[in-house]
């Protein structure tokens, strides 16, 4: 019997900016990572490094590697874009041997609609646990409260970067 090991966590916010500007915030990683890459509490005092992997830093195909420690384990994977469409929606996934811990494997995806005149953004985690029993008790402790947490700041930062507070996420 296979177990799914899969799961998703979403959060939405609304905002009072175009989709392409919405798009252009949430697809720039200076916005979107920048809660990965300073050190932090839920990140237990580490930050990871940001590494481009193409020439080009959004788009199709757009690969960036994550490197660093948390909790004394080595960090290690890499990402890339498997759908981009601007303005409407992003897809982008761990790919290849990834060291984490609480995950196996990622994928994130941004879908943008439009309603009374605001630019509504989801945007969601799916995940992999992890193999072993002691990453399976940390994944089980951590995992979506940290995926709440990421995609939070994700959709507050955006908000502030587009010099609007989103109304709601």
């Amino acid at each position: 019997m296979i177990i799914n090991t899969m799961k998703t966590i979403s959060k939405t916010a609304s905002y009072h900016a175009s989709s392409e500007k919405v798009f252009q915030y949430l697809d720039d990683l200076g916005v979107t990572g920048m809660h990965m890459t300073q050190s932090s509490a839920m990140m237990m005092g580490n930050k990871l490094n940001l590494e481009y992997l193409t020439p080009n830093h959004k788009g199709l195909g757009t690969k960036y590697r994550w490197t660093g420690k948390m909790i004394g384990l080595q960090m290690d994977f890499t990402v890339e874009v498997t759908k981009w469409l601007p303005g409407v929606e992003k897809t982008w996934e761990t790919i290849g041997e990834a060291k984490m811990i609480i995950y196996s494997w990622y994928r994130m995806h941004l879908q943008l609609s439009r309603k009374d005149n605001l630019t509504i953004a989801e945007l969601s985690i799916t995940y992999e646990k992890p193999l072993g029993w002691f990453l399976k008790v940390i994944s089980f402790l951590f995992a979506d409260w940290y995926c709440r947490w990421c995609l939070k700041n994700m959709l507050r930062d955006t908000g502030h970067s587009v010099n609007n507070d989103p109304i709601a996420y």
